[in-house]
């Protein structure tokens, strides 16, 4: 475990202090796990508003002549039908097809993107650009430092983001964003989001996070807008079944067998992974990511066991307890004779076997109008 003294600080760290977060290290950062409560907060998002701060996320600018055709090739989804102003969701993969990440591409111009990345990853994707950046001419440069990134979620997240922003949010579709200026200091507001909610994803330079984050803490007052921690933004994103890097995928795992067929197109130009995906594709997959309901009392958790009749047959990849379910979830790869939907299985929970069943994610339906 590293001191605290070793870990990275976001910009708002020392607001976190002030408004009681519980602070724990993650992925090398030292980030509020939670401030009033998980249940708490996870409802606050669900019924109303909430705010995260998320700056140790990672975000890379590629610029150039060759910008478009570099990202083409690193990412498996085809950005060519992008249209400006427009994000995304993506992976980059290995030659062997596991993948280096999964990310968000935002599109300002045909020579003119920027990715937003895992924190875990944003040093090894920016290196791994790189390396394959070589032969096109295009500038890539690692914007994370000076980048601090907040996301108000939930269904007021409109109606308060209006009140300290100089454009129309109401004009910016879901995977779409705009630039303008939130309390007076330009910034990009994308309608994205990792919470299952309509929301916004606000990046900004970091010297103003705080000025801008008090200003939403002030203006959300009649919306109840509470700070919302890492557990938070856990339980949320498991009720809507979203991988998260390092837990559902690695650069191990087959996207394909992770449900990620989706963003991989097969049928676009070259692209790093794309003669071994096809491979894996053809051959057939041995095994599927699906999401696991428990029946009975019981928290789930990364790495617990799963059993069919007593045998293992898989462990949880990501485990909690669902706020708006009532009931533990979790996600599991398991071979194809177990991913059939209604299968029952079994959740070893220190040492009770708590009985659950295969059930498709999203666990929740999500509330966002796509259209």
């Amino acid at each position: 475990m590293p001191n605290d003294s070793d870990l990275k600080t976001t910009p708002l760290h020392s607001m976190h202090k002030e408004l009681g977060g519980k602070l724990v290290p993650f992925a090398g950062w030292h980030m509020p796990i939670q401030f009033k409560g998980v249940m708490e907060e996870h409802k606050c998002v669900r019924d109303g508003v909430g705010i995260f701060e998320v700056s140790h996320m990672g975000e890379i600018e590629i610029t150039g002549p060759d910008a478009k055709k570099l990202i083409q090739y690193l990412v498996t989804n085809d950005i060519e039908p992008m249209q400006n102003n427009q994000a995304l969701y993506t992976l980059m993969c290995l030659e062997t097809g596991g993948v280096v990440d999964d990310l968000l591409v935002h599109r300002f111009s045909d020579d003119h993107y920027f990715l937003c990345v895992n924190a875990s990853n944003s040093d090894k994707d920016f290196q791994w650009i790189l390396k394959n950046a070589g032969d096109f001419d295009a500038v890539v440069k690692n914007t994370s430092q000076e980048t601090a990134q907040l996301a108000v979620q939930g269904k007021h997240s409109e109606a308060l983001l209006q009140k300290l922003c100089d454009i129309s949010l109401s004009e910016i579709e879901y995977y779409h964003f705009k630039k303008g200026k939130i309390h007076n200091f330009e910034c990009i507001l994308a309608r994205t989001g990792y919470t299952g909610e309509d929301g916004f994803e606000v990046y900004l330079d970091s010297k103003h996070a705080e000025s801008v984050y008090k200003a939403l803490i002030e203006e959300g007052k009649p919306f109840n807008l509470q700070p919302i921690g890492l557990g938070a933004r856990d339980t949320l994103r498991m009720e809507m079944g979203y991988a998260l890097y390092g837990n559902e995928l690695n650069e191990n795992c087959n996207p394909l067998e992770a449900g990620l067929g989706w963003v991989i197109k097969l049928q676009k130009n070259d692209f790093i992974g794309k003669a071994a995906l096809k491979k894996q594709k053809d051959a057939g997959l041995s095994r599927k990511l699906v999401g696991i309901r428990l029946l009975d009392r019981g928290v789930p958790r990364p790495h617990y066991r799963v059993l069919s009749e007593g045998s293992p047959v898989g462990e949880l990849t990501s485990g909690t307890f669902s706020p708006s379910l009532n009931t533990g979830i979790g996600l599991c790869y398991v071979s194809k004779e177990y991913a059939k939907l209604g299968t029952k299985l079994d959740v070893e929970i220190r040492k009770l076997n708590v009985p659950a069943e295969v059930v498709k994610p999203p666990f929740l339906p999500s509330r966002i109008k796509k259209s």
